[in-house]
């Protein structure tokens, strides 16, 4: 059996380049990269005292010169004030 290209459909199917789509862009892992975050070896984890923090917090910024640091620091005890309603 024959095929006649000039009638039939297959003379107008275009073939696709093999390499559309990984060119461009590199292969990614699957799952992330902070999969492994907050995962520890130890037996005994102790959270620490939201009261304690917050006055971990007051002396640190009281302790620091760097301006970036007092920021977060600052942030950090608003958070805590404006959760407790006294912000």
């Amino acid at each position: 059996m024959m095929i006649d290209f000039a009638t039939s459909n297959l003379s107008k199917i275009k073939p696709k380049l093999r390499t559309s789509g990984n060119i461009s862009q590199p292969r990614r892992k699957a799952g992330s990269p902070l999969q492994e975050l907050g995962i520890t070896e130890t037996k005994v984890i102790k959270c620490v005292d939201p009261d304690d923090y917050l006055n971990r917090m007051y002396v640190a910024f009281e302790k620091t010169e760097d301006p970036k640091l007092k920021q977060f620091i600052f942030t950090q005890i608003k958070k805590i004030l404006s959760q407790r309603g006294l912000w």
